[in-house]
């Protein structure tokens, strides 16, 4: 864990993030404080309009702030400000008063994360997000419906009310944890909102428990494209393995997205992603998502998606992607 720890910080984004993916059971956000430790939470009061400031009172009448208010008033007086991301859509950020630097770069980020996510996806999702800065563990467990012993290392998290697939999700947030912004910088608080809105954007086609090397990589492909980064800063640690002759040998694994070596799933999922994107196009990839996010498969179901994709069966694709890691290190 301290390697993975040292890792996050000196890349300065800190990905390991619960996602919609690792979510499965979604409650809402009443519930979700149940799941904290009574001895944690202060008592909670009366909601009331009085108790949220903010440039845009407007936002104090948002339907989308009551459940965030019920979760976050507790812990002291909210702030709120709306947000225009195009389109007509208004996008909220949520903190306390003393959050508001953070605030400002998030609501700077926002119009440009929502751009960027749609060039991606396509303009097939609301085009908003309520956006959230916690104060503590406390209020971020609640908030993400996680229980006490959330880790440390989360960032960043993104969830929605329970719902019928192939219907509009609700209930629909962005989370970052109580400390993201000294963690991670404003660079970093950046590429976690749009890896965290391309998981809002995606989760009306996106079922629990399809495969994470798509869903997390395709996050990240979106979250990185267009900044620059070079290969090396994006996946320091596949470079380094990369460079001692130790490729992946396949897709990464579920199971492989959790514990010490999760840094090294996370770089390899927008690995495959980019390597698609570059060899069959951005279509091809965002095609690639609807089919592989729509259910969970088995080794024949991935292969046969990939084949009327991309025309190259698993074994094949993973030979290409492999081939393509050997080039992009000197």
């Amino acid at each position: 864990m301290g390697e993975m720890r040292r890792w996050l910080a000196a890349r300065g984004r800190l990905r390991f993030c619960l996602t919609i993916a690792a979510v499965i059971a979604l409650t809402g956000a009443c519930g979700a404080l149940l799941l904290v430790p009574n001895s944690v939470l202060p008592k909670p009061g009366a909601v009331s309009a009085d108790s949220v400031v903010g440039q845009a009172r407007a936002a104090v009448g948002d339907p989308r702030l009551d459940p965030v208010r019920r979760t976050m008033e507790p812990f002291g007086e909210l702030a709120a400000e709306r947000v225009s991301t195009g389109d007509g859509a208004q996008s909220l950020v949520v903190g306390h008063p003393g959050q508001r630097r953070d605030m400002e770069v998030l609501a700077g980020e926002l119009p440009g994360a929502v751009a960027a996510v749609s060039q991606v996806w396509g303009r097939d999702w609301a085009g908003s997000a309520v956006v959230v800065l916690t104060a503590n563990i406390s209020e971020f467990a609640g908030l993400v419906h996680a229980g006490a012993d959330l880790p440390t290392e989360i960032a960043a998290a993104s969830v929605a009310d329970p719902f019928v697939p192939g219907t509009r999700p609700t209930g629909q947030r962005v989370v970052f944890g109580p400390d993201a912004s000294a963690r991670v910088g404003p660079d970093g608080l950046r590429t976690l909102l749009r890896h965290e809105l391309t998981h809002v954007a995606a989760r009306a086609g996106t079922v629990d428990g399809a495969p994470l090397w798509m869903l997390e990589g395709f996050a990240d492909y979106v979250a990185q494209h267009g900044q620059g980064h070079r290969f090396a800063e994006i996946a320091p640690t596949l470079t380094a393995r990369l460079r001692a002759g130790e490729p992946p040998r396949d897709l990464p694994a579920d199971r492989e997205f959790g514990g010490a070596g999760a840094a090294f799933a996370y770089e390899q999922a927008w690995s495959v992603n980019q390597f698609i994107a570059e060899r069959f196009g951005q279509t091809a990839l965002v095609d690639l998502y609807h089919r592989i996010a729509a259910g969970r498969l088995d080794a024949a179901g991935t292969d046969r998606i990939l084949r009327e994709t991309l025309g190259s069966g698993r074994a094949e694709f993973v030979d290409g992607w492999r081939g393509w890691l050997a080039h992009q290190v000197g």
